[in-house]
């Protein structure tokens, strides 16, 4: 277990207990110590005060990054440690921090604080665990819970909500009854948490090994940031290509999607139009028409609120609108290559296999025609096969040569882009320039 603490961090709290101090490892660092994880940060509790800490370890070295928490940060080397003088949290009227703090003198009453009996231990530089709540237990059982009520731990930060479906989703655990019942009671919460919060929370979420679960299991809390998806769920498709309602489709699909935050997101919206566009014909057959083009415009309305960046937008709305298209032949994967490009053509195909696979298995056949497509898109590539403007054998100041200018110049060099495309003529400049001719007789 102490193998785990690097030498860099242990020196910081063998510095402060050889100072006189109480030191130990906090929170989620103890908690993937113990899970045989390696930990992306650290934070230390003592009952040194912040201006304690900076005496001892310089000024040039520390940050006093939270003194109003009672928070310093301190660097060695290449790492760092918040360290946190023991404290207990007032009210939190907010829902995001608390108003105000008071200093305590032992590490128990500071544990008590903390969001969950997993991230409520600590651990001494020689190895001393003190687990108040049952910590190493509910690890054990895989099982999330509540430091005391739920209801006061959610009351005083509502993201700790979205953080506890996080954990289930990231490490496979479940959430234990009561603390579930109170995290779905208290949802509506969320409402007053910022975006950007929510953001981060969701990105991991989605990401996690267990995201489909999760996804299924607590749509009501998603639905308080993205009320855009309450009409999917349990919304029945009525199609034999499915065998689920459009959110269990929804959250099947985001957890056999390869983990990459863009096509997650993807998966994740890429339906939200579904109850929307609904027909059933004659027979009673489910028919979604147009779903794709209005969930691609819902999507970016849904990412734009959530303040993700433009490029994400960009790229998750494009492969929502394209994500039901059809490629039969050669030319319809040198017009898809010329509209996305090759980064999102191929992001693209992730997207349907990740579609497919959450269908009925009939579907799953399609899965090797999508290897093929791609194959050939790539020998499309490799060939350098003419499918952009830039690989056109006429630019815009060949024309201009000629006497065409303005809008028309664009338009045309667009035309002939196609026809190139269509292998209805060579992409040769002779060719090219002569058929611009006859376009402006025309």
């Amino acid at each position: 277990m102490i193998r785990k603490i690097p030498n860099e961090i242990k020196e910081i709290l063998l510095t402060l207990s050889g100072n006189g101090y109480e030191a130990y490892l906090v929170g989620g660092c103890v908690r993937d110590i113990l899970m045989d994880r390696n930990p992306n940060d650290f934070d230390i509790a003592s009952n040194a005060m912040p201006e304690d800490i900076i005496r001892i370890f310089g000024e040039d070295k520390t940050c006093p990054t939270g003194i109003k928490y009672g928070t310093v940060t301190v660097f060695t080397n290449n790492m760092s440690a918040e360290i946190t003088h023991y404290r207990s949290d007032g009210t939190y009227s907010d829902f995001r921090t608390p108003d105000n703090v008071t200093f305590v003198s032992d590490i128990h009453s500071d544990l008590l604080r903390r969001d969950f009996t997993i991230n409520a231990m600590a651990l001494s530089a020689d190895g001393k665990l003190i687990d108040d709540f049952g910590g190493i237990g509910h690890i054990s059982e895989r099982m999330i819970s509540c430091v005391g009520k739920p209801q006061q731990r959610f009351s005083e930060d509502a993201l700790r909500i979205l953080r506890a479906v996080r954990f289930a989703s990231e490490l496979d655990f479940e959430i234990s009854p009561e603390t579930s019942n109170a995290l779905i009671e208290l949802s509506p919460n969320l409402e007053k948490i910022s975006a950007e919060r929510i953001r981060n929370e969701l990105n991991r979420i989605i990401c996690g090994k267990n995201c489909g679960d999760v996804l299924k299991r607590y749509s009501d809390v998603f639905s308080v940031f993205i009320p855009e998806i309450k009409k999917s769920i349990g919304f029945e498709q009525h199609s034999p290509y499915h065998k689920y309602n459009v959110w269990e489709h929804t959250a099947e699909a985001v957890s056999a999607s390869v983990c990459n935050l863009t096509i997650r997101l993807t998966m994740l919206l890429h339906d939200v139009a579904k109850p929307l566009v609904f027909y059933s014909d004659e027979t009673g057959r489910g028919h979604f028409k147009g779903h794709d083009k209005l969930g691609s415009e819902i999507a970016g309305d849904i990412l734009k609120r959530l303040k993700y960046e433009k490029k994400t937008i960009s790229d998750v709305t494009s492969l929502i609108y394209y994500h039901s298209v059809k490629v039969k032949n050669v030319t319809d994967i040198k017009k898809l290559l010329s509209k996305l490009g090759e980064r999102l053509f191929f992001m693209l195909f992730d997207v349907k296999r990740a579609d497919n696979s959450a269908k009925n298995d009939f579907v799953l056949v399609e899965l090797e025609e999508f290897e093929e497509i791609e194959k050939k898109a790539a020998e499309i590539l490799r060939n350098n096969e003419c499918i952009s403007l830039s690989q056109l054998a006429v630019n815009g100041n060949d024309l201009i040569k000629i006497g065409i200018t303005g809008k028309k110049t664009g338009e045309i060099l667009n035309y002939l882009l196609n026809l190139v495309i269509e292998d209805k003529i060579d992409n040769s400049y002779d060719t090219l320039i002569s058929k611009a001719y006859e376009m402006v007789e025309c």
